[in-house]
């Protein structure tokens, strides 16, 4: 099989994406951790509870929302919870699944940090696009995350994150 290298105009693109996407996580996670004492991903766990239906969420679903393990969202939910910004509860539906619910605490936590962060987010992405710009980003991003969770060519549907157990599973 021939290795199909990377055009010039590729790897251009592609060395400006990996730039672009470490020094913007970086940057939204600084910001977190300045105003709220908290890393990138404990803020979408409670903003993802918070867009939730009576901010509770499946932990699996929540998981798939976030596009990490299980077992992540499992060590995340933990900290939270000592926190007493989220708590767990089990499900009516289905023993075997548990609930994540965004406690008051962790309501108040989330708005008090949103606004920064959004003044972050803005400033430092769609602040730099034309309107035109964050049409071709949606796209793009879009399509990517299709092909990667399966829904296009590429990757299973059961190679995805959330889905994936770990070896001690």
């Amino acid at each position: 099989m021939t290795t199909r290298w990377l055009t010039p105009e590729e790897q251009r693109a592609w060395r400006a994406y990996i730039a672009a996407s470490r020094l913007l996580e970086d940057a939204i996670d600084r910001q977190l951790q300045q105003v709220g004492g908290m890393p990138h991903l404990f803020y979408s766990v409670l903003a993802g509870l918070s867009d939730a239906p009576g901010r509770r969420l499946r932990m699996t679903d929540l998981a798939e929302a976030l596009k990490i393990t299980r077992s992540r969202l499992t060590y995340v939910v933990n900290r939270l919870e000592r926190d007493g910004l989220v708590r767990r509860e089990n499900c009516a539906a289905d023993r075997r699944a548990s609930l994540a619910v965004l406690t008051d605490e962790g309501m108040a936590v989330l708005e008090r940090t949103a606004p920064g962060h959004v003044e972050t987010v803005r400033s430092l992405l769609f602040d730099r696009l034309t309107e035109e710009q964050v049409g071709q980003l949606e796209e793009i991003c879009t399509g990517i995350a299709q092909g990667l969770q399966g829904e296009g060519a590429g990757a299973g549907a059961d190679d995805v994150p959330w889905r994936r157990r770990s070896s001690c599973s």
